[in-house]
């Protein structure tokens, strides 16, 4: 068995390319059960796989890495075993690869008609979570390409042990090992080869901070998939707090997003409360605090706060269109509705959520929201593949071109047109 750790980046993409001809042509069947067998393998290397997190974790917490970062970053039993079931998971989904549109006969004779295909090679760069590790392998294998993944310095161990049990499957299904490959020298110059190796990557999926988008963006020149980051809102309006029970409706909704997973990408960010909607804010505002959250508040909603009994802090202008991923939440007060959708526009473009009675309310805001995703009376933690039925998810795109929202197997894919003919020639 070959291993990735002494390879040069151009030598990952040519090998890559080469295990990508043939995924690209393998049956379903023999893609699920590619799937099937690294969960088997995960379990089966369980305990390595956890003594290596354990490595990274605690050069982690040695370095001074923020706790989020290092909760990002944690492995255990129980989350191995569901990253596992989440790779079975995808192998049970319908696999878009073969779609066929139906043919169209043109004025000349000729059969026209689209074929959905891979994408080819994806270059996945990504930070902390290990689980992506895997999560993007199954996708790429799942609908036919291969993948060159580049974790953070922070999860070198982690990555390089599911790597091996990734590897180990893929081989014992007589697939090549050089489907999945990680690259395991941590330095930045590995990234830039990554994101300049055009002629044998066919896209660049960052998963990360604005600062890893932005770099990506700026130094690549393999097509780059943005996404992942942006501020996340819920709008509270008046109507959703004049019956108790939507009170409480309230508080489950905006405590399970912010404090469910604070460190995910689409964790509450920014409260929006109309301004008829705050006596409702201290039951909202006591529940969070209870689970450790930090609140910044602006003036009217930090005195209906502080006439309560809740502690708050003064929001500054900083504290808003910032991206958290932490058990902090701003809180901002708004007029009406238009405030609100003024306020996102500015600030958002990730995952927005209304709490609303009034239908045409939940209809102007659903219509005017140009985000990746738009909410009703939901925890903005449904945008994700799992929740959406995609299965796992390479990335949450925010971009407008290709692919937008969580990518699952068909945004891994493309098209190319097929011709049928007898003959013809164009005159």
């Amino acid at each position: 068995m070959t291993t990735t750790g002494t390879l040069t980046v151009r030598e990952m993409g040519v090998r890559a390319r080469r295990a990508a001809r043939v995924l690209r042509s393998l049956p379903t069947a023999r893609k699920a059960s590619a799937l099937h067998a690294v969960a088997r393998e995960l379990r089966a290397r369980e305990a390595d796989i956890l003594a290596a997190n354990a490595r990274d974790v605690a050069a982690a917490e040695g370095a001074g890495l923020p706790a989020h970062m290092v909760a990002r970053l944690r492995l255990d039993a129980p989350s191995l075993a569901a990253i596992a079931s989440d790779v079975e998971a995808v192998a049970r989904l319908p696999d878009p690869v073969g779609e066929t549109t139906p043919e169209e006969v043109r004025p000349t004779g000729i059969r026209v008609s689209r074929r959905r295909v891979p994408l080819g090679v994806l270059g996945v760069i990504y930070e902390s979570r290990p689980n992506v590790t895997v999560d993007v392998s199954a996708l790429a294998l799942m609908s036919g390409n291969a993948a060159i993944l580049r974790g953070g310095k922070e999860t070198v161990n982690s990555n390089a042990a599911l790597e091996a049990a990734i590897r180990a499957a893929l081989e014992a299904e007589g697939l090549p090992g050089d489907a999945i490959q990680v690259i395991r020298d941590p330095a930045r110059e590995r990234m830039l080869e990554l994101l300049r190796l055009d002629d044998l990557v066919d896209a660049i999926i960052p998963r990360g901070g604005a600062g890893l988008h932005r770099y990506c963006v700026e130094n690549a020149t393999v097509p780059v998939i943005v996404g992942g980051i942006g501020v996340v809102h819920i709008y509270l309006d008046e109507s959703f707090t004049r019956d108790p029970a939507d009170v409480e409706r309230a508080v489950a909704i905006i405590r399970n997003a912010k404090v469910q997973k604070p460190s995910a990408c689409n964790a509450l960010d920014t409260l929006l409360i109309h301004e008829g909607a705050l006596p409702a804010l201290p039951a909202i505002a006591r529940n969070l605090t209870l689970h450790g959250v930090t609140l910044r508040a602006d003036p009217p909603a930090l005195a209906t706060l502080q006439g309560a009994g809740v502690q708050a802090e003064l929001a500054t202008d900083a504290d808003y269109g910032t991206e958290f991923l932490a058990l902090t939440a701003s809180i901002r007060t708004v007029s009406g509705l238009g405030e609100a959708l003024d306020f996102i526009a500015a600030h958002g473009n990730h995952t927005d959520v209304i709490l609303t009675r009034d239908s045409a309310q939940a209809e102007r805001f659903v219509q005017d929201v140009d985000s990746a995703a738009v909410m009703v009376n939901a925890s903005p933690r449904f945008n994700d593949g799992g929740q959406l039925g995609l299965g796992a998810e390479v990335a949450i795109s925010t971009q407008k071109l290709h692919a937008r929202g969580p990518m699952g197997l068909r945004e891994l894919t493309t098209t190319k047109w097929v011709v049928v003919g007898e003959g013809q020639v164009r005159e």
